[in-house]
C-alpha cells in the first residue's frame, strides 16, 4: 500500500477544525474521512477500515474514549487523540483505553504530521523481527539480552531492565502509560506500584543516557508514562 492510498478517519464535531485537519492531511497525500459524532465515527471506522484515526474526546453524543474502546474491540489501527483536555487523568484514560498517542489543542501542523508518521511507522513495524536498539553509544539486543558499544564493551542490564526496554520498544516514539508498563513488566497486580517504574527508569537512564538528568531517549510524559524516542 502506498502512502497516497492511506485513509485517515477524523472524528471531530467542530467543522472548522475538521477543515483544517483535512487540508493538512491531504497535503500529506492522505485520503480523509470525516465524522462529527462518536456513533458516526464507529460506523465509518467499520465501513472504511482506515489506516489511522484522529479522535476528539469531547464529542456531542458520547465521550471519545468510547470510540477508542469500540474500535479496539476489533482492530489495532493506530489512534491519535486530539483534544482540548489537558488533565493528566484524561490523557491516561484515553491511552489506557487503547489510544496510541495524545495531542492537545491548539496544535502545530508539524507536530501533527510527526505524530501521524510515528503512529503509522509503529504499526508497520509491529511484529517485525528487529529486536536491536541503538541507544546512544549502546547497541541493545533485546532477544539475546546483550548491550555493547562500538568498541565491544558490554553493559550489564538486569532482566527487568531488558523487559522494560522491550515494552517501550514495542511502542517506539509513542507514550506508554504507567499502568501498561507496570502490568506488562511486573504483572497485573502491580498497576499501582509506580515507584517500581521510577526506580528502574532511573537505573536505565544512569546506564544508557550520557546525561541522565537530561535524558534524550528515555523521556518522561509527566503524570502519564514514558516514551522511547529514538532518533532516526
Amino acid at each position: 500500500m502506498t502512502i497516497a492510498s492511506r485513509a485517515v478517519l477524523v472524528v471531530e464535531d467542530e467543522p472548522q477544525l475538521r477543515r483544517v485537519l483535512r487540508t493538512l492531511l491531504e497535503l500529506e497525500n492522505f485520503r480523509v474521512i470525516e465524522a462529527d459524532s462518536a456513533e458516526r465515527g464507529l460506523a465509518e471506522a467499520r465501513t472504511h477500515k482506515p489506516d489511522l484515526l484522529i479522535v476528539d474526546l469531547g464529542l456531542p453524543d458520547r465521550d471519545g474514549t468510547e470510540v477508542i474502546t469500540g474500535v479496539r474491540s476489533w482492530s489495532r489501527v493506530p489512534i491519535i487523540v486530539l483534544s482540548a483536555r489537558t488533565d493528566e487523568s484524561d490523557k491516561v484514560a484515553a491511552l489506557d483505553a487503547g489510544a496510541d498517542d495524545y495531542i492537545t489543542k491548539p496544535f502545530g501542523a508539524r507536530e501533527l504530521s510527526a505524530r501521524v508518521q510515528v503512529a503509522l511507522r509503529h504499526t508497520a513495524s509491529a511484529g517485525a523481527a528487529g529486536a536491536t536498539l541503538q541507544i546512544g553509544a549502546w547497541r541493545v539486543d533485546l532477544q539475546a539480552r546483550i548491550a555493547r558499544d562500538d568498541s565491544g564493551g558490554e553493559l550489564h542490564l538486569t532482566p527487568t531492565e531488558y523487559r522494560l526496554l522491550e515494552v517501550l520498544a514495542q511502542h517506539i516514539g509513542l507514550v506508554v502509560t504507567h499502568r501498561t508498563l507496570l502490568q506488562q513488566v511486573w504483572g497485573p497486580g502491580s498497576a499501582q506500584q509506580t515507584h517500581y517504574l521510577r526506580v528502574y527508569m532511573k537505573q536505565l537512564r544512569s546506564k544508557l543516557e550520557p546525561d541522565p538528568a537530561r535524558p534524550r531517549w528515555l523521556l518522561t510524559e509527566t503524570g502519564v508514562g514514558y516514551r522511547l524516542a529514538l532518533r532516526e
